[in-house]
């Protein structure tokens, strides 16, 4: 049943991709829902034998590669971590699957578009069930696939495939920063199993000392910076600052994609890196102190920006970096069960979020400028009281689902005694203001907004009532604009109730199980040094300490009624003469894209033309080869093994023959020949030349 986890979605990715097309949109549908309903419902047993009853589950499938003492597997863990991590996937790629049934289904590409969905989903539950740092960077890079698959799924988008390319670029910066990490460790321990890793550093941390040049450092050790490699690859996926660019823009990929990828799984891989990672973290002190710090630089970096953006998804996106900030400075205040906490109770609200906005831009005919929205909430009722539901969720409203970990965060970050968790702490507290007035502007803009300032003429009223919209209040006008909108249809609104259900309920219901005091729940999936833990000292803070996260949420929704609402003229104001620098400087997303292009890409351009000039068309010219130059003597070689292709099959043939033949005598008489003689290799890399 646990391998069906994964199988299941896998075969339905296989059927769909190959037979899509016999079987059409609506078997499409059934397949695919079938396959998500029944990944779920299992996910939901191995939470219940694994989580509940307390019984881990490992499982070696196959062998990977040997390689001296080195063996690398196919297996499977199955721990709390683990358990968390699949009903998370799973139940929102079930909700995300029935939602674009319905969203997506008069696209001409839908069949590929569920495809996709299904090797995303396998892609994430290998990643997450991974036993060793191997399997897990398969099913990293699976995920990295499967995102630039879907960012770009509507191709003939300029600004989709550009999304998705530059997705890809700085998904393989922190793809690489995590290959060496994981050399790194292997480096130090012979081994990339979970197991054999984490039962050695407790024992062996400070064995391997970290050497830069001829330089031992006598307080960083390899481990260390084994860490930081690992924690720069989880910046990819989790879009912290520096690596968090794509983030924004892959909101050109569909609602249901950024729903899935870009709010509830994809990019928390990076915080379930550092949670699998914590026994090693633990024994690395300054890595903690940079994960942390990169958070909390992180929420304000996000939570600024979305101050100003007009775009509806945009916003949301800034809004998914800044949580994900939060739940990357807790794990570097070494409170990991905190942060998946906040993981499992984000995963619903923002994809609540997400759906909602899809429903609204599905009903407003793809708009999605916030500005030229006003007055929506007698016309999309239902859709009005998900994303109010969201929002509050979002912002920390008490006894939402977002109060229980956002809170618990801030107050660790308070109760730590360091410089970083008091950095982090101030920060983040800002970011609760930033999160509060963005989303209620967003809020405000889209369903409050009286746009209707002078009184109507008798004509206006002449022609919403020969329109049958005779509705004399200040909503007129967007009456008669999205007279034909219409809210989520059953499918959609069923997916919507699910997520509000889970957005009020799940914090309260899975707190005293998650992050209760004295709760063995993880049962050592997750590890926290006891000097380190710091959950009773977070009870016993100062009163204002827990009470201002909630004055700030408070102060951030009124302003957000002031500067949407009733002072409009004042806000603008404030934005073009008094703030206009501040206000370009924010809209600009603090210039990061163009100091990335001027220092990064445009001295790498300049670069490269300087080799060309310099080695390319200078040196190389001028080196002697038989008297032709070097570009000429290769240019001859080319010629004459271009004479080779002669065309006929039977001479093909007898060169790979002969090429396969020379490949066999080398794997299976490797000895023999490299001591008879080195010309059978000269002549089968020939052959492979010709071929």
């Amino acid at each position: 049943m646990y391998l069906a986890l994964l199988t299941l979605p896998l075969i339905t990715f296989v059927c769909i991709g190959l037979f899509g097309r016999f079987i059409g949109p609506r078997g499409t549908i059934v397949l695919s829902l079938v396959s998500a309903v029944s990944s779920a419902l299992i996910s939901f047993t191995i939470f219940y034998e694994v989580a509940l009853c307390r019984c881990p589950c490992q499982i070696t499938y196959a062998s990977y590669f040997h390689s001296g003492l080195f063996d690398a597997n196919w297996g499977f863990l199955f721990d709390t971590l683990t358990a968390v991590m699949c009903v998370v996937v799973t139940l929102i790629s079930c909700l995300v699957v029935l939602y674009s049934c319905s969203y997506m289904i008069e696209d001409p590409h839908f069949i590929r578009f569920i495809s996709y969905l299904k090797l995303f989903t396998v892609a994430m539950l290998m990643l997450v069930t991974a036993d060793n740092y191997i399997q897990l960077f398969v099913g990293w890079e699976g995920v990295g696939l499967a995102s630039f698959l879907l960012i770009s799924f509507w191709f003939t988008r300029l600004q989709a495939s550009k999304a998705a390319i530059q997705a890809m670029l700085l998904n393989r910066v922190g793809d690489i920063a995590l290959a060496l990490g994981i050399i790194c460790l292997f480096f130090c321990y012979k081994t990339t199993s979970y197991q054999a890793l984490f039962t050695c550093v407790a024992n062996f941390y400070t064995l391997a000392a970290l050497q830069i040049g001829g330089y031992t450092s006598t307080q960083w050790s390899l481990l260390d910076f084994s860490c930081v490699l690992l924690f720069i690859g989880a910046m990819g996926k989790s879009g912290q600052f520096g690596l968090h660019a794509w983030l924004p823009n892959a909101m050109n990929a569909p609602t249901p994609v950024s729903a899935l990828l870009h709010a509830a799984t994809m990019v928390t891989a990076g915080v379930f890196l550092l949670a699998r990672t914590s026994p090693l973290l633990e024994f690395a002190p300054y890595a903690t102190v940079i994960i942390a710090v990169i958070g909390a630089i992180t929420t304000i970096f996000a939570g600024t920006i979305g101050l100003v953006q007009n775009d509806f998804k945009s916003i949301i996106a800034y809004s998914t970096c800044s949580q994900l900030g939060y739940m990357v400075t807790i794990c570097g205040l070494s409170n990991y069960n905190v942060g998946i906490f906040h993981l499992f109770n984000h995963a619903f609200f923002k994809a609540l979020l997400f759906l909602t906005a899809g429903a609204v831009i599905h009903a407003l005919a793809n708009e999605q400028d916030v500005r030229k929205f006003a007055g929506l909430q007698q016309i999309l009722i239902f859709s009005y009281t998900a994303l109010l539901i969201g929002t509050l969720a979002l912002v920390g409203t008490p006894f939402l689902t977002g109060f229980y970990s956002k809170d618990v965060i801030l107050e660790l970050a308070y109760a730590r005694y360091s410089i970083a968790a008091h950095f982090s702490y101030l920060l983040t507290c800002f970011s609760v203001f930033t999160t509060s007035y963005y989303s209620f502007r967003l809020l405000f803009l889209c369903f409050h907004t009286n746009i209707n300032q002078l009184s109507e003429t008798h004509s206006q009223h002449k022609y919403a009532r020969k329109n049958n919209l005779g509705y004399k209040n200040k909503y007129t006008n967007i009456y008669k604009q999205y007279a034909g909108a219409h809210d989520a249809d059953w499918v959609m609104g069923v997916v919507l109730l699910i997520l509000a259900v889970g957005s009020i309920y799940a914090g309260w219901f899975f707190k005293p199980m998650f992050i209760g005091l004295g709760s063995d729940f993880w049962n050592n999936s997750i590890f926290i040094k006891p000097n380190n833990g710091i959950m009773i000292e977070a009870e016993f803070l100062p009163q204002f300490v827990k009470t201002l996260p909630l004055v700030l949420t408070i102060s951030g929704a009124i302003i957000a009624y002031l500067f949407s609402i009733t002072w409009v003229s004042g806000a603008y104001q404030i934005a073009s003469n008094h703030l206009s620098k501040v206000y370009l400087f924010l809209n600009q997303r603090w210039f990061y894209d163009k100091i990335l292009n001027e220092l990064v890409a445009y001295n790498g351009y300049k670069l490269g033309l300087d080799f060309v000039k310099i080695f390319d068309k200078g040196l190389l010219e001028l080196l002697p080869m038989f008297g032709l130059g070097l570009p000429k003597f290769l240019k001859s070689i080319y010629i004459k093994l271009g004479a080779t292709q002669s065309g006929l099959i039977y001479h093909y043939a007898t060169i790979m023959i002969i090429g396969a033949m020379c490949g066999l005598t080398t794997l299976c008489f490797t000895n023999v020949v490299l001591f008879i003689d080195f010309r059978i290799f000269v002549l089968m890399v020939a052959c492979l030349l010709i071929v």
